[in-house]
């Protein structure tokens, strides 16, 4: 059973999320780097439409995680900051949160697969935080590792994705930014996880933009929102994989569904040598070295596994935290 604790961030109706979106982004200006929303010729003219990359890999974390922690954790009671906070994540979300305790002065325990990028790891470790690694490879079996712990010390958890505060600060704070300096934009290509930052953006742009196109993009052997929506219910649990785009492995939350199920337009599955060759073409044609999580939105494009555009495009990149080992089996030296 969740706690109160939870349950006053977990439940929440749907007409309240305008609201959260608001006071996430007013809360978070001057905290965080508002990301470049850079044009990218060489996608419009595969696309056929305008395009522009949403640079979250240059958020103040390396990815755009922060948004969602920070926020959320500037939520909890003196109460609960005296006994600090438990979360799990592939790597991304347990940085944010790392990040967020420090300033808040919040003791911070993060629960991570095995699996866990090296770099991912390091940086969680250098913010201060206690890291500590599961048996298991795959997040999903990690969270349930993880939720037993907090019960156990009697910390709240604190959900990389299904939270309403994590939703409304990842993607409804992303979504404003982007649609104050690209209103034109009628597309969102977004990576998709556990779905919070997918659900708070989806959310955000259907409201203000009736004709928006929401896509969805993951890996083929992890397609906990596909899945979700051919079953009609958040699928929660899937079978661990082997990748290195750890951010886009898992199931689905049972929030963020309730808002994708009606808001997302389609979902592209992209196969481990397509999020490789994704990740050496922003390096080659932007520059930019990101992280295989944030290169599956690059790779539905690069492949057409999207639907026809016919609209102005953003294609969000996620992240770039990437260990030096995992750049050198992508460049193949």
């Amino acid at each position: 059973m969740a706690s109160i604790f939870e349950q006053s961030h977990l439940r929440m109706s749907s007409g309240d999320m305008t609201e959260r979106i608001r006071e996430a982004a007013a809360f978070l200006k001057g905290k965080i780097r508002r990301t470049p929303l850079e044009p990218s010729p060489k996608l419009a003219a595969i696309l056929g439409v305008p395009v522009w990359l949403k640079l979250e890999s240059l958020q103040v974390t390396g990815s755009f995680k922060i948004r969602g922690a920070w926020f959320r954790l500037a939520q909890s009671s003196a109460a609960e900051r005296a006994r600090g906070i438990l979360t799990c994540s592939a790597g991304n979300h347990g940085k944010g949160v790392a990040y967020a305790a420090k300033e808040l002065g919040i003791g911070a325990v993060i629960c991570v697969p095995k699996s866990v990028d090296r770099a991912k790891y390091e940086g969680m470790v250098a913010l201060g935080a206690e890291v500590r690694v599961s048996e298991f490879s795959g997040y999903d079996d990690t969270e349930i590792w993880a939720r037993e712990q907090a019960e156990a010390e009697g910390k709240p958890f604190i959900s990389p994705f299904d939270d309403v505060d994590v939703m409304a600060g990842n993607g409804g704070t992303l979504a404003v930014e982007i649609l104050e300096e690209a209103p034109e934009a009628r597309t969102f290509i977004v990576p998709v996880g556990g779905g919070g930052m997918a659900a708070g953006l989806a959310f955000h742009v259907k409201e203000k933009l009736r004709p928006a196109v929401v896509i969805g993009c993951q890996h083929e052997l992890s397609p906990g929102l596909k899945v979700s929506l051919e079953a009609g219910h958040a699928i929660t649990r899937l079978p661990a994989i082997e990748t290195v785009a750890g951010g886009v492995e898992g199931g689905t939350g049972e929030l963020p569904f309730e808002i994708l199920r009606t808001r997302i337009d389609d979902v592209a599955l992209m196969s481990e040598q397509e999020i490789f060759a994704a990740t050496r073409w922003m390096m080659e044609q932007h520059q930019y070295l990101i992280e295989p999580s944030a290169a599956v939105t690059i790779a539905a494009c690069l492949v057409g596994k999207v639907p026809k555009i016919t609209s102005p495009a953003v294609v969000v990149i996620s992240g770039r935290n990437v260990s030096l080992d995992v750049v050198r089996r992508i460049l193949d030296l």
